[in-house]
């Protein structure tokens, strides 16, 4: 469930244990919590804040007011061909926000249907590109 204002960037981690983190792999990246300007967070919050989510009330950059959520979690739903489905759920205090589902098309390297939102989009591309680097 990686924080909803995180940009993923590159992979800093690929391995076993890594697989089991919100977006597949440990990305580093940038902090888009404040619309007014984009930082590269400290790594000691990379991981248990950005790539972890749920940083309402640790995070000194995740807006307090904030009525969003503050988890992003992803998962394949099949793959089809060259096609491969998933499902995201936006997360607030651990309850479902809101949801969807987004195909991904293999050949054309992008979204078919692009979910809304920068950074949610982005971290659906890591997501995947975290899920093709496993399967070989």
């Amino acid at each position: 469930m990686a924080c909803p204002y995180f940009h993923p960037v590159e992979v800093r981690a690929s391995d076993a244990r890594a697989a089991m983190l919100p977006l597949g792999d440990f990305w580093v990246g940038t902090c888009h919590a404040r619309a007014d300007e984009s930082c590269q967070p400290e790594e000691a919050a990379m991981r248990p804040l950005c790539n972890l989510g749920y940083a309402r009330g640790q995070c000194q950059r995740f807006p307090v007011e904030d009525p969003g959520p503050d988890a992003v979690r992803f998962t394949i739903r099949r793959e089809e061909g060259r096609s491969l489905h998933l499902y995201y759920v936006l997360e607030r205090d651990h309850h479902p926000f809101s949801h969807g589902a987004l195909e991904y098309s293999m050949e054309a390297r992008r979204f078919t249907n692009a979910p809304t939102g920068g950074l949610l989009a982005r971290q659906a591309e890591a997501y995947v590109a975290s899920y093709l680097r496993r399967k070989g």
